[in-house]
């Protein structure tokens, strides 16, 4: 016999339910990404690393600096927290300002100025994102050569790389960062053109050490050769919502096979970082700002998101 809830038990589980929607909204809009800091940990097993080179990299990617989501205090925390990390190094993966979503935007002088805190003995070094471009008019209307948020990293001593590589030493044993330009730096007349050059950016690697590379959008990695160790990425910022490893919005022609954590393809490997900061919609769940800690050439394995085969 089918037994029907009373008004009473409908209307009291009617409220549990809205007041269980509204308190995640609470929490998804005004918690997580705002208040809550993760370091999500990894140590892969490489293939092309050498033996004996053990690195701590420390990946910050997509802040989106502006109020009230990503004020100058939350960059000083983020720069305090990745310090305390002790990394050997430092990689900014891009997306510095904040774009529409920011109810007042921050100079990117402050941002530079704050980020300039961030030490490592073999340095900070950074990428451009989509935001870096497309939150500046001038450069949109000239297409470079340069554009703010490049100009006022420099200026506090951080470079960026577009298409370079750099070769580093640590403990004796070389290896290598490269940078990529971005994939899709104008949206102005339909312009479509990246200012990306993979070919010519791993033609600077000149020896056959480690290759780490830079990239913001993912999607790229479906090009990267097996010479690249580890291909770094962000842009996704995990989906913004993520639950159950799904996220609903993805801006990735892999969709979830590239939104987010270890990613294998073959041969190769990727992280996408989640990032910090917010785009489009103020909201994060289930994904939570994120500092990433690489132990590259760690032994034992350090845990961190799970691996996922693409």
């Amino acid at each position: 016999m089918l037994i029907l809830p009373s008004r009473r038990q409908f209307l009291a589980g009617l409220g549990g339910a809205t007041a269980l929607v509204g308190s995640t909204g609470v929490y998804a809009f005004g918690i997580e990404p705002l208040y809550r800091l993760v370091v999500t940990r990894y140590a892969p097993v490489l293939p092309r690393w050498t033996p004996g080179l053990s690195l701590r990299v420390a990946v910050l990617a997509d802040f989106h600096v502006g109020e009230p989501y990503m004020p100058l205090d939350r960059i000083a925390e983020i720069v305090d927290t990745t310090n305390a990390l002790a990394p050997d190094l430092v990689l900014m993966l891009g997306d510095y300002p904040a774009g529409r979503v920011a109810r007042r935007k921050v100079p990117l002088s402050e941002f530079a100025r704050v980020v300039a805190g961030l030490k490592a003995p073999l340095g900070v070094h950074a990428i451009l994102g989509n935001h870096d471009w497309w939150d500046d008019d001038e450069a949109q209307m000239s297409r470079g050569p340069t554009c703010e948020a490049w100009r006022e990293l420099e200026a506090v001593g951080i470079p960026v790389m577009e298409n370079e590589a750099l070769r580093l030493t640590k403990d004796g044993h070389p290896f290598w960062i490269a940078g990529l330009g971005d994939q899709e730096p104008y949206v102005l007349w339909g312009d479509w053109r990246g200012r990306d050059d993979l070919p010519a950016t791993l033609a600077k690697v000149t020896d056959d050490a480690p290759v780490l590379l830079m990239v913001h959008e993912p999607d790229i990695f479906l090009d990267v050769p097996e010479r690249v160790s580890l291909t770094l990425a962000g842009h996704t910022h995990g989906g913004q919502i993520r639950l159950f490893g799904f996220s609903p919005v993805i801006p990735s022609v892999r969709g979830n096979d590239f939104a987010y954590g270890h990613v294998t393809l073959g041969g190769r490997q990727m992280i996408v970082s989640g990032g910090f900061g917010v785009s489009r919609v103020p909201v994060r769940l289930g994904v939570p700002p994120e500092i990433v800690l690489l132990e590259l050439g760690a032994a034992p394995a350090v845990a961190g998101a799970p691996s996922r085969a693409a």
